[in-house]
């Protein structure tokens, strides 16, 4: 199939957009050339000449010989803008924008399928991971079980360090602020926000489900202390932000964000520093595991660059799996094995919370419960409670545990 060629109008021109002008520079043979660049700064420094850019989006969108959008700046709400309007010329899209794709998928597809134009975006869920492209053409719906994976280099990094180096969860913020990892505000990344909203770009393309953002509950790292980090180092384990989705016997999807313990024998164990790793597991292959930078300029435009070449031959996501019935497990059919750490006073209310307990332990100061709770009761506590925070150990089989638990109650009562 011979190539299409591409002229690209490049909204964008940061860390990753000089980053893909430098990559396209050196590829020829890949037919795509930068034909102009839209920015919104006029008075900064830049690494080409002013007649490069433009300061006006329709010069762009308005531009019959551009076919080509590279969408790649960080305001969500004027990356859709600029997106929309671009499908709506019928110009190929190209983005890395994981809330503007999370938060208006419904209508993108439409558009896409309106105006038969492509819009790709594997740069938004995991850098230099091909993570869409795979879920999207390998894995069929009825197969896959389950998505797992650390999705967030920025807290990637701040975890690792609290691992390896025993810094604070304060010093590890702190140095991954000054490296560029973090920003000054980081609640998008340490809040789990930006995990969930890749999440749901990937349940779309892994299981047909097109879900909301309030529709996935999100724990960050922000509220971690010194009692997991202890606990996790004492026990030879590591933490983890998990973005997870799997397929219940029920055939549902129970899907969350949030912090895990993982042991060496999990493949997300050796997943350190700004790499991401994701596994999957289906039917017929089990798990299998990706892994690669999840954060940076080249690993990015990396994952741009691919799509761009997708597109030369007339590559489009089919978007098979929305046809099908999936939806998401409500809350309180949903348990969870965690680590609750509470203050001094809420331990014994706290206790009631639970479906079973393993472990507590309460000093002086601060207290956990080791046991299994429902999603639903654990969103209660998180809203309701100060001074807690939760890290996952495993998700429990909601109708075995119920099965035993009931069991063993009728157990207890006659005896």
């Amino acid at each position: 199939m011979e190539k299409k060629k591409l002229t690209i109008g490049l909204f964008g021109f940061g860390c990753v957009g000089f980053g893909l002008y430098e990559v396209l520079q050196r590829t020829p043979a890949l037919k795509a050339n930068i034909k102009r660049i839209c920015v919104k700064d006029k008075n900064k420094d830049r690494q080409l000449p002013s007649e490069h850019f433009t300061y006006d989006k329709n010069g762009l969108l308005d531009d019959d010989e551009i076919n080509t959008i590279v969408e790649l700046i960080d305001d969500a709400d004027a990356a859709y803008e600029i997106v929309k309007s671009a499908l709506k010329k019928r110009k190929a899209v190209v983005t890395a924008n994981k809330k503007m794709v999370a938060e208006h998928f419904d209508e993108l597809q439409e558009l896409q399928s309106t105006y038969n134009v492509p819009l790709l975006y594997e740069a938004a869920c995991c850098a230099s991971i091909p993570i869409i492209r795979n879920l999207e053409e390998y894995y069929d719906n009825d197969l896959l079980e389950s998505i797992e994976g650390i999705v967030n280099g920025s807290t990637n990094y701040i975890l690792t360090k609290t691992a390896d180096e025993n810094f604070t969860y304060a010093d590890a913020l702190a140095d991954a602020q000054s490296k560029g990892y973090a920003e000054s505000n980081p609640i998008l990344d340490t809040g789990g926000f930006d995990a969930k909203y890749k999440l749901l770009i990937l349940i779309a393309h892994a299981f047909g489900i097109v879900a909301k953002p309030e529709d996935i509950y999100n724990i960050g790292i922000n509220k971690l202390d010194e009692l997991e980090l202890n606990y996790a180092r004492e026990k030879g384990l590591k933490i983890k932000l998990v973005a997870y989705a799997e397929k219940t016997n029920e055939g549902t999807i129970k899907t969350f964000v949030l912090p895990k313990f993982v042991n060496k024998t999990d493949k997300l164990f050796s997943v350190d520093d700004v790499f991401n790793g994701v596994k999957t597991k289906s039917f017929f292959s089990d798990t299998q595991f990706f892994v690669g930078k999840g954060a940076g300029a080249y690993p990015t435009a990396s994952a741009v660059l691919s799509d761009i070449s997708a597109l030369s031959y007339n590559y489009r996501y089919e978007y098979k799996k929305l046809n099908n019935k999936e939806t998401l497990a409500q809350d309180d059919s949903i348990f969870l094995k965690v680590f609750l750490r509470h203050d001094i006073t809420s331990g014994i209310e706290l206790k009631q919370k639970f479906e079973e307990i393993d472990e507590s332990y309460l000093n002086q100061k601060t207290g956990f419960i080791i046991g299994i709770i429902s999603l639903k009761c654990l969103k209660e506590i998180e809203e309701n409670y100060e001074n807690t925070s939760f890290v996952l150990f495993e998700t429990v089989d909601s109708k075995l545990f119920l099965k035993l638990y009931k069991n063993k109650k009728e157990y207890a009562i006659d005896n």
